[in-house]
């Protein structure tokens, strides 16, 4: 891994703030989940978490990027950091409180929400505006670690919390640990705008939303990742393929779960090769294509093992994936639209798995999980090689 991004002090506590703070979101999100299901019975309630995760997503993450051109992105990144804070605090109230109200969770996961979609395209856009140029994929391969490490960490903390403690003291670590994040944030240099200042609001969103579209290298990164996710996402089929080939095991349910996270760790640990690929339109169709067919692979495969490492394998092709897509977008889009290019950037990449686990399950429903599964991986593969490699300006990108 090429740590060389670690060496500037601004960064350095931004990464080690999120390496702390996604274990701690990890372990919220296994314990909502649950105590929504205790209360409810429902996996139709719990399917409801995401509706109210995916709609502030959307609608504060465009608008998030369009502020965080306009205003000091420190200041934006501490009142973003601050309105997640004291969701995850009221999250921790109502469990100590033994209100057992669905709808006051609810709530407070949107207002989390909230917060995480200012804060997440506020920090993409600073993460060039304290680093150079060259060290940007490398950032990005670090970001991706620790967010793979929470993946896996989080749950297991949380399955801890939860059975010693219950539900308050697995948000109290969350509440705790989501500081090392907020003083990250206290601690960044002032990040006034550069260049053209534009007045936050639905003409500026729609500035950065054209400014894609007329940018074809922009526009296919989007492209491709909207490919991956919708065509190959298996998640919503786990519990499914748990229940025909593993017996129904618990056990398997969670090695399933986590192998993509697993793969994504693995990816961005040996990531010190990827700063060094300059044809990243061409190397991002591939490594789409490689994730495609190995979703495909685990579909195919009837032993946990070999599921869980072909899942691997397509979570170290994810996380290479994200790297070079999050790099296009910061090098090749001016200062002024990075805020809200990176808030657009997020609606995908929230919504497109969501998006995705509709796909496998309407079509596991029409033509049997073998055929959900397995053909939208394949689909994946052959798509993205077509659409990506036919577009010339994506085709022969080179990194700047």
């Amino acid at each position: 891994m090429d740590t060389r991004p670690l060496g500037v002090p601004a960064y350095r506590r931004i990464w080690m703030g999120q390496a702390v703070t996604h274990v701690g979101v990890g372990v919220t999100v296994v314990a909502v989940g649950q105590q929504v299901f205790e209360l409810t019975h429902s996996s139709f309630y719990v399917g409801l978490i995401g509706i109210a995760n995916l709609v502030p997503l959307v609608v504060f993450g465009l608008w998030g990027g369009a502020v965080a051109d306009a205003v000091d992105r420190r200041k934006l990144l501490i009142v973003g950091s601050l309105i997640a804070w004291t969701a995850t605090l009221l999250i921790l109230a109502q469990a100590a409180l033994g209100l057992d109200n669905i709808w006051v969770i609810f709530g407070a996961v949107a207002l989390n929400s909230t917060g995480f979609a200012i804060t997440g395209p506020t920090r993409g856009a600073i993460i060039p505006r304290i680093l150079d140029p060259e060290l940007v994929p490398a950032a990005n391969a670090l970001n991706s670690l620790v967010y793979s490490l929470g993946a896996v960490l989080g749950p297991m903390v949380g399955a801890v919390a939860l059975a010693n403690g219950k539900f308050a003291a697995a948000y109290t670590v969350d509440a705790l640990l989501f500081t090392a994040s907020l003083y990250a944030a206290l601690k960044l240099p002032p990040l006034p705008p550069l260049g053209e200042v534009t007045r936050p609001g639905a003409r500026a969103v729609w500035d950065g939303l054209s400014f894609i579209v007329r940018s074809p290298v922009l526009l296919m990164s989007f492209v491709v990742d909207i490919i991956a996710m919708v065509f190959a996402m298996p998640r919503a089929l786990f519990p499914e393929l748990t229940a025909e080939r593993f017996g129904g095991s618990m056990i398997a349910l969670g090695w399933m779960t986590s192998a993509m996270a697993i793969g994504s760790v693995a990816g961005a640990l040996f990531s010190g090769w990827v700063g060094r690929v300059k044809r990243q339109g061409v190397a991002l169709s591939i490594v789409i294509a490689v994730w495609g067919l190995a979703v495909a692979a685990a579909g195919l495969a009837h032993e946990l093992w070999l599921v869980v490492a072909f899942m691997a394998i397509g979570g170290v092709a994810d996380v290479i994936s994200s790297v070079w897509r999050q790099s296009i977008l910061q090098l090749y889009a001016p200062d002024e639209m990075r805020g809200r290019l990176q808030g657009a950037f997020m609606v995908v990449v929230a919504g497109g798995p969501r998006l995705g686990e509709l796909r496998a399950g309407a079509m596991a429903t029409g033509i049997g999980l073998s055929g959900a599964w397995v053909g939208g991986g394949i689909a994946c593969a052959v798509t993205v090689l077509i659409v990506g490699l036919s577009v010339t300006g994506f085709r022969n990108y080179r990194a700047r």
